[in-house]
């Protein structure tokens, strides 16, 4: 009988292994699955280290950044996803994946800007980005009101509606990533994932799941 359950288990093994290489993640084939619009307004309910946090994105703010956040919480892009840049009373970012494969094809997918049309104040949340039309994946919420971002191409396309206190209280002990700081190194990030930010890092903050708890086509913000 241990035998046969062990056959048993290979063959459930392979047949999900099988299964995996018929039905690849829409995550690492996004060029055939990033299609149409987000809703005018959806909510994303954000379960952190320190509790829920919920955000709200209006595609009328900036349709471009909402359109692809939608599509990465739609398919379990952030979750496991670490808040590696925290910098008291300033910002607290997240939204690398911890899936070096994952990462590597979405490293890649930049998205053109979005004018600006709200302020970056407290509770905001945009995208990180390295210049023009670099966005990807990273995003942050303001923690202070950082207007100064405004000229800087820092585009909001949320806000957070419950949770921002534990927002406030996520590690931020690390501080700053290189050359400025002793934080979490982005290009390491890229090539090792969460398996460096845990044995480096272990008191960052996570995202355990992202999922979209409402939304409305009826008219956007």
């Amino acid at each position: 009988m241990p035998a046969i359950r062990r056959l048993a288990a290979l063959v459930a093994v392979v047949a999900a292994t099988a299964s995996a290489c018929a039905h690849p993640s829409p995550l690492l084939r996004p060029d055939k699955a990033e299609r149409g619009t987000a809703p005018d307004t959806f909510a994303v309910r954000f379960e952190t280290s320190k509790g829920p946090v919920l955000i709200e994105f209006y595609r009328a703010w900036a349709p471009r950044g909402v359109d692809r956040v939608y599509f990465l919480a739609q398919n379990g892009f952030y979750d496991e996803t670490r808040f590696f840049r925290v910098i008291p009373r300033f910002v607290a970012q997240w939204g690398a994946s911890g899936d070096t494969k994952v990462n590597a094809v979405w490293e890649r997918r930049v998205i053109p800007d979005d004018p600006l049309k709200v302020s970056n104040g407290r509770g905001t949340v945009a995208f990180a980005h390295a210049g023009k039309n670099t966005r990807t994946t990273q995003l942050f919420v303001n923690l202070a009101n950082n207007a100064r971002l405004d000229s800087r191409g820092f585009t909001p396309i949320g806000r957070v509606v419950d949770g921002l206190n534990r927002v406030d209280a996520l590690y931020g002990g690390y501080g700053d990533g290189p050359p400025s700081g002793k934080g979490p190194d982005q290009d390491r990030m890229a090539a090792e994932g969460n398996d460096y930010l845990i044995k480096y890092y272990p008191r960052l903050d996570y995202v355990r799941e992202a999922t979209i708890v409402r939304e409305s086509r009826q008219g956007g913000r």
